[in-house]
């Protein structure tokens, strides 16, 4: 398939998901950047419902930058024990308010370069700090991501950074935020990993994993 055929493809599916899921939000609930930067960080190896259930509770006590600079690991880790992967995820959200009072004068950086800098932080969640916050062209390569997309015939990596290039290259910039958000919702009810709803998918008739599928039948 060439990047034209591909680009043709690629706004089928965003026109296609755009009207199924009209809400394209983050399933990460917040009130502000540091919050979604730290709620980003306890949802690595945990779902977003969990994430969603801990965090109230974690904002409550630390309400503010100088209030999660002022704590401690331990403080934390009691706090987040339900999320898996607790004690490193703690030291993390510790190093990383710091890091963003004392070096980026307390604002959560808005390039992926300064992102990258932050403890913890990667490609996934930098750029959904960039989309979500700065509302700069982003793309979120989560699982859901990766899959959904290579069976879309979108990408054929499966390495996130290489999946990024390639759907960078083909989608319209400001829609590649709302796209990924909306991935995520179609991976959780219809192109689960277990199973592709291929009947009930919205965009069945261009998917290429879907076609294929009818082919054999």
């Amino acid at each position: 398939m060439t990047i034209k055929q591909k680009k043709i493809l690629a706004q089928e599916c965003v026109d296609a998901l755009k009207t199924e899921y009209p809400d394209a939000i983050c399933s990460l609930n917040y009130e502000d950047p540091l919050q979604l930067l730290i709620a980003t960080r306890l949802s690595a190896q945990c779902t977003d419902a969990r994430v969603n259930l801990v965090t109230p509770a974690l904002f409550a006590r630390f309400p503010t930058l100088e209030a999660f600079c002022g704590g401690t690991e331990e403080e934390v880790g009691e706090l987040i024990h339900s999320c898996g992967f607790y004690k490193v995820k703690s030291k993390d959200i510790i190093a990383l308010s710091r890091m963003i009072r004392d070096d980026f004068g307390g604002q959560v950086p808005d390039n992926m370069e300064d992102l990258l800098k932050l403890p913890g932080v990667g490609r996934k969640t930098a750029n959904l700090i960039l989309g979500d916050i700065y509302g700069k062209p982003a793309v979120v390569t989560d699982t859901h991501f990766i899959r959904i997309t290579g069976r879309l015939g979108l990408t054929k990596n499966k390495n996130p950074l290489k999946v990024e290039e390639d759907l960078r290259a083909v989608l319209p910039p400001e829609e590649s935020n709302n796209f990924c958000h909306r991935i995520v919702l179609h991976g959780r009810a219809v192109c689960t990993a277990r199973q592709a709803k291929c009947e009930i998918c919205c965009m069945k008739e261009f998917c290429v994993f879907s076609t294929a599928k009818e082919e054999t039948v």
